[in-house]
């Protein structure tokens, strides 16, 4: 499905289902309300697949790599050549999002949407390269107008694909040396926030390099002249691939109705892409985390959404992801497992008090 046809699917969920939850949630034992968040997670899973009782879901934890241009700036701590390695970490299983996947029951996919480097053919990795890698966006656009469309695409038909093979829940996860830069300089155009509130220290630059990466990124602002209301401008003058592909996969998710859990601060950029495109995709996304990148929490406020957990996370993966799926089959659990106050016999709420 291409990109147009995907937007024209998505529509608000039906509010009705929400009611439905919540009257259920009510009949529980337990005072109304007072399982916080697990009964908020239980409402918006049941709303957006519109199915009652909801069902243990299906998890599947997308993983897009790519590399960046902008690293030729020395903007991160770490060399651009990580990003290969990890993927080859990711694939064998070693990674901490592998683990936290693991934990969560959730199947991982690994995807090559833009690393500068030649992958041998392996089913463990789904090769799905634009470029390798972008171009400096200190010094033009990150890759053309088709190139963004097709990443946005790549993600798009990623979803559709795990759909038809049973995926009820979808995770966002990347992994790229130099994407908090990109997300950054994304992150202040759609928000409007000032870059020096947005712009965080990525892998744990110091000072130095903290402020030679503001600058950089004022550079990029500066010389691409991203169109705030066009969100294929801003993407293609300062995105990545991996950027692209998440924001996919967050549109492809939303047109079939399947729920979407985003990680950290570079999926976030990413839904704020999804969301500029189609406004009415907010409400299929849950917020994991927090994490400690200042911009993140700016950009889940653009979008509406307040993170599950706040555990001073900031390495991005999935990690905060593969979390929350477990906060999700424990707020199901709790909807299709719990006793009613008929069931257990327990006295209800005086209706005067």
């Amino acid at each position: 499905m291409n990109l147009q046809s995907t937007l024209d699917r998505i529509e608000i969920p039906d509010t009705q289902w929400q009611d439905h939850a919540q009257a259920h949630l009510d009949r529980l034992t337990k005072p109304p309300g007072s399982l916080g968040k697990l009964e908020d997670i239980s409402k918006w899973y049941i709303q957006v697949t519109r199915k009652f009782p909801p069902q243990i879901p299906q998890k599947v934890l997308f993983i897009f790599a790519a590399d960046h241009g902008v690293c030729e700036e020395g903007v991160s701590a770490y060399p651009k050549s990580v990003t290969a390695q990890m993927v080859y970490n990711f694939i064998n299983g070693g990674a901490a999002v592998n683990v936290l996947a693991r934990h969560a029951g959730a199947t991982v996919q690994v995807v090559d949407i833009g690393v500068d480097f030649d992958f041998e053919s392996t089913p463990e990795l789904i090769h799905r390269k634009i470029a390798k890698g972008t171009q400096n966006i200190a010094l033009g656009p990150a890759m053309t107008p088709k190139e963004a469309v097709s990443a946005i695409e790549t993600g798009i038909t990623l979803a559709e694909a795990s759909i038809q093979k049973g995926a009820t829940l979808l995770g966002t996860g990347e992994m790229g040396i130099g994407n908090t830069t990109a997300s950054s300089a994304i992150t202040t155009i759609l928000t409007g926030a000032p870059l020096n509130k947005v712009t965080g220290r990525g892998t744990g630059i110091h000072d130095d390099v903290y402020f030679h990466k503001q600058s950089v990124i004022h550079r990029a602002i500066d010389h691409n002249h991203p169109n705030v209301n066009d969100p294929i401008d801003v993407l293609s003058k300062l995105g990545g691939f991996e950027i692209g592909g998440m924001a996919g996969l967050i549109l492809g998710a939303a047109a079939h109705r399947i729920p979407v859990l985003i990680d950290g601060f570079i999926s976030t950029a990413a839904a704020l892409i999804a969301r500029a495109l189609k406004p009415e995709v907010s409400h299929y996304l849950l917020a994991s985390h927090q994490s400690t990148e200042p911009g993140h929490m700016i950009a889940l406020t653009h979008l509406g959404l307040s993170p599950l957990l706040s555990f001073n996370m900031r390495l991005g993966e999935g990690t905060g992801a593969a979390l929350g799926m477990g906060m999700v089959d424990a707020a199901i659990k709790i909807t299709n497992e719990m006793a009613t106050f008929e069931q257990a016999g327990v006295s209800d709420k005086k209706e005067d008090l």
